[in-house]
């Protein structure tokens, strides 16, 4: 099967263009046999998995039609979308992976992850997320009401943007040292989160930086499991 991992969609109601480029890949790779492996920030926000839209039923119809041909999607919660669960993702026969994930192609390690963990460097937001992401947080802000759960996650947007300009470009960027230990026990390390989409080398092994999704276009990675040797190379999508 071909494996397809992406990253940073940020879909959301207020850009269609970045929601009809998601409907264009999946027709895509309809008929390829594809594993697809979301990594992170599919949703500029998630309130819940009880949230309902037009535009979100139509994606979920998209999905179940993708699945329904003999792909499968993967997914791993990013900084924007942390509160996604196994509920949404039944209903395309979905799996949740874990916050990082090794998978085995033709011999070769791949370790996954949104990315958000190896930027240590950003100590108020790895603050931020060690309580935002704590299972009595969670489930105390899951009993909330969805307008609350939508002004809340708005606030925590406005926030974000506003602390983001006062950081510098190496304090939201990957450690090297938590690259390093991310990459001990594997091959290939794939993750999103920076925005800044690159193949890194690193004495002998890989750092894929995937990209985050423009008005047009897309850094995404394919993989060809049946390639002798493993090409890997980011390609540009366009839609």
């Amino acid at each position: 099967m071909t494996h397809l991992f992406i990253s940073d969609l940020h879909l959301s109601p207020d850009h269609p263009r970045l929601v009809r480029g998601f409907f264009a890949l999946l027709k895509e790779y309809q008929s390829k046999q594809t594993q697809l492996y979301i990594l992170g920030d599919w949703f500029n926000a998630w309130i819940g998995d009880d949230y309902t839209a037009p535009w979100l039923d139509e994606l979920v119809a998209a999905l179940q039609q993708f699945n329904a041909a003999g792909n499968q999607i993967y997914f791993q919660v990013g900084n924007r979308d942390f509160a996604l669960g196994q509920k949404f993702l039944d209903q395309f026969n979905g799996i949740l992976l874990p916050d990082d994930y090794v998978l085995n192609i033709n011999q070769h390690k791949f370790r996954l992850e949104h990315g958000d963990a190896l930027c240590t460097d950003d100590v108020g937001y790895q603050r931020f997320k060690k309580v935002i992401r704590n299972p009595l947080v969670l489930g105390f802000l899951r009993k909330m009401p969805l307008s609350f759960r939508t002004k809340l996650a708005n606030g925590f947007r406005k926030k974000s943007y506003a602390a983001q300009q006062f950081k510098s470009y190496e304090v939201m960027d990957v450690n090297q040292q938590a690259v390093t230990q991310a990459l001990a026990d594997v091959d290939i390390l794939i993750h999103g989160h920076t925005h800044r989409a690159a193949i890194h080398e690193l004495q002998g092994k890989k750092r894929i930086v995937l990209g985050d999704w423009k008005e047009d276009s897309a850094q995404i990675l394919v993989v060809d499991p049946k390639q002798q040797d493993l090409i890997l190379k980011l390609s540009t999508f366009n839609y």
